[in-house]
């Protein structure tokens, strides 16, 4: 590797891969491979080659912009930062601490996370703080504390997945949401194992299983209870493990059998057949795993619908043992670590939980204030969203852009243009941003340092490579420079450091001891190592950590390093009793069923060539000339009735709005389901169309079904 290549990581999803920084004569960077990093070895799809392209001045912010009559014009950074501290202070006086709204993402670095958290409930004293990683694995977090009394999206590396007897893979299409990931599953067929695949669709994914299930979209969990009666009534349970290290079966075993194949069959339309073959294909190795996704996460029943598979997985043995298991496919680029260190409503760092009077006392130590100080939780992120304008009065917005991702978008834009005072960060002027009062750009991916953390459960560090443009700040100075000027002579802005390893510093003694526990990872360690597992505990020299200075040391020689955790849960699972818990779960409806005014359903996902919102990847030339636009993918039997005809426009009709985009029409999709991918804004906005009805437990609203209707559109 040349002495001038900066390693780091891919700034887009939840593999992290790694690849390497070359400077160009350009001032600018290029990507080259980076084979020493094992999620990935070398590969990188086209959006990780691509990803440099964002950095130029041309497609991105360059300076402040405040909001002058209407339009947005540009300013200087103090008049920038004066005009959002007058805003939240200005809310706060007239309305109290939680007409203040915080919104983060989960593309932040940990560091980021931590200090937002950190910033909304100390400086502003508000409990409105969530994130769109809500929307993300929420459900497969509540599924996995319930079951195992931990969540970490893969509890064992992704190399454990080529060694493995069977896989079912439920609601991804990783080829083209994560596509370096394919090569472990191609590995587990090239030693023997095999994949099912569960999709609506027939995905890139789909067509390199060995059984494709097509289920009707909303019914994994009735499809989950439909295999686990089948290995009941085939004698498939292993039961000196369900006896040994788990609890809460017989309950769980009742709501199974009242599933039984034919009334599956009904629900899923999936044949009795596929079911039989899908459990012999599972149950007959030694090993086997179950990963989720989107599929059947983002659900109204999403928590139960993934504690379903997790009692498939418990069942059969399968979890807490070498090379089986089941995990989640993460998605968001720190949509594990976002969700550890206090920017979710109801989470403190190290994922403790905020309603826990020793969580409190722990973090309010570290932080120097008073447990009592801290905010209660507060509203999950569509029911933040749901509440500006009305109790929420301003808001303050990083990495996110819920004017195209959010559920019920149209409504959510209202909402967001009805607030009195909007600020948003980011690297580009999303549509989210094109709406604010002030807009402040920030530094991107290879013009920072910071950690995130995979879907492996990797802490990561990301090495700064190039110097950012003349103008632009990273987002821990802006944290700095706003608790500066909201916290009076209380000189707040020296807990919110703008360096990022002084940062992570802080982050470690908060963490101590919480089930993300990050003490003993350092920066130095992460340089040294491809990434360190949590939970990785430090060693504390002063057990107790002082209330009135609030520090602690975490030394790296007291003790020798903790190895990380790679794979959790071989020994105990980190409940109280160390037992797993079955969830006794029956199917339900989705929230909205089809009926004679919206006879289809409407699914939602990603395409290779964009990532979530778009906001990034649509300014990016070779990106959108792959996927330039929005499409309604149907059956040929549907378009028959419609008379649609390929490439001419459709709309597709919800309860909540409209949207109109170019027919694909495809065999690889169910006759009574329809799919629109959501990276666009404006007409083709699949999200304008989708249900906000949200899980009880996880509130991650129902993205994967809702009912609609499809129409020919006349030119």
């Amino acid at each position: 590797m040349p002495n001038s290549a900066t390693p780091t990581h891919c700034p887009y999803c939840a593999l992290q891969c790694g690849m390497n920084l070359t400077p160009q004569q350009d001032g600018g960077v290029a990507v080259v491979e980076r084979p020493d990093f094992p999620v990935n070895k070398g590969a990188l799809c086209g959006k990780g080659r691509t990803a440099p392209a964002v950095l130029a001045s041309s497609v991105r912010l360059t300076s402040p912009l405040v909001r002058s009559g209407g339009t947005l014009v540009p300013a200087t950074w103090d008049e920038a930062l004066d005009r959002v501290a007058e805003g939240l202070a200005r809310t706060r006086t007239e309305h109290g601490p939680d007409a203040c709204g915080v919104f983060g993402g989960g593309g932040l670095t940990n560091e980021k996370a931590y200090s937002l958290g950190k910033f909304a409930r100390i400086v502003l004293g508000t409990s409105q703080i969530d994130y769109n990683g809500r929307f993300c694995m929420s459900s497969a977090a509540a599924a996995g504390i319930k079951a195992f009394g931990l969540d970490r999206g893969l509890p064992f590396p992704l190399e454990d997945i080529p060694r493995t007897g069977c896989v079912i893979l439920v609601g991804s299409n990783l080829a083209e949401t994560m596509p370096p990931s394919l090569r472990f599953f191609n590995e587990l067929r090239e030693n023997g194992g095999t994949l099912i695949v569960i999709d609506p669709r027939r995905t890139k994914t789909a067509e390199q299983a060995d059984l494709h299930l097509s289920p009707r979209p909303g019914t994994d969990l009735a499809l989950a209870l439909g295999l686990l009666h089948l290995v009941v009534a085939e004698g498939r349970v292993d039961e000196e493990y369900v006896q040994e290290r788990t609890v809460g079966w017989e309950d769980a075993r009742a709501a199974a059998m009242a599933h039984w194949p034919e009334y599956v069959e009904r629900i899923t339309g999936v044949s009795v057949p596929q079911l039989r073959e899908a459990v012999r294909m599972f149950c007959e190795p030694e090993h086997a795993m179950v990963l989720t996704a989107r599929g059947p996460e983002q659900q109204s029943k999403g928590t139960d619908t993934v504690g379903a598979w997790i009692n498939l997985c418990l069942a059969t043995g399968r979890a807490g043992r070498p090379l089986s298991g089941y995990g989640c496919l993460t998605g968001q680029g720190n949509g594990q670590g976002g969700r550890e260190h206090g920017q979710k409503a109801d989470q403190l760092p190290g994922y403790r939980k905020l309603d826990d009077p020793d969580a409190r006392r722990h973090v309010a130590a570290v932080w120097g204030v008073d447990p009592d100080s801290l905010p209660g939780p507060g509203r999950s992120a569509y029911e933040l969203l749901d509440a500006l304008g009305t109790d929420i009065k301003a808001l303050l917005l990083m990495a996110s852009n819920p004017v195209v991702s959010a559920p019920r978008a149209a409504h959510i834009e209202e909402r967001i243009k009805s607030l009195d005072f909007l600020a948003v960060c980011d690297v580009v002027l999303s549509e989210t941003a094109a709406l604010a009062d002030v807009v402040l750009p920030v530094t991107q991916w290879a013009e920072e340092t910071g950690t995130t953390t995979n879907l492996e459960g990797r802490v990561l560090l990301r090495r700064r490579a190039i110097s950012p443009p003349e103008g632009i700040r990273s987002d821990l100075e802006v944290m700095h420079e706003l608790a500066a000027r909201l916290g009076g002579e209380r000189g707040l802005e020296k807990g919110f450091p703008t360096d990022a390893e002084e940062v992570f510093e802080e982050l470690r003694r908060a963490s101590a001891g919480g089930a993300a526990d990050y003490s003993g990872i350092t920066y130095r360690r992460l340089a040294e190592e491809n990434g360190v597992f949590w939970p990785c505990p430090g060693s504390v020299e002063n057990s107790e950590i002082s209330e009135e200075s609030g520090s602690s040391e975490i030394s790296e020689g007291a003790a020798p390093h903790h190895p990380g955790t790679p794979r959790l849960f071989l020994d105990r699972f980190a409940t109280p009793d160390g037992r797993a818990r079955f969830a006794p779960v029956s199917h339900r409806a989705a929230a909205e069923e089809p009926d004679d005014e919206y006879p289809v359903l409407l699914t939602t996902g990603r395409v290779v060539a964009q990532y979530q919102s778009g906001a990034q990847t649509r300014r990016v030339a070779e990106l959108n000339a792959a996927a330039p636009g929005p499409f309604v993918e149907l059956h040929p039997r549907l378009a028959a009735r419609l008379g649609a005809v390929e490439g001419d426009p459709v709309a597709v009709v919800s309860r909540r709005g409209r949207a109109v985009a170019p027919a694909r029409i495809t065999t690889g999709i169910r006759p009574d389901t329809v799919f629109m991918p959501f990276h666009w804004p404006g007409e083709g906005r699949a999200n304008t169309l989708t249900n906000p009805a949200l899980d009880p437990t996880s509130r991650m609203p129902e993205f994967k079904a809702c009912a609609v209707r499809v129409e020919a559109v006349k030119s």
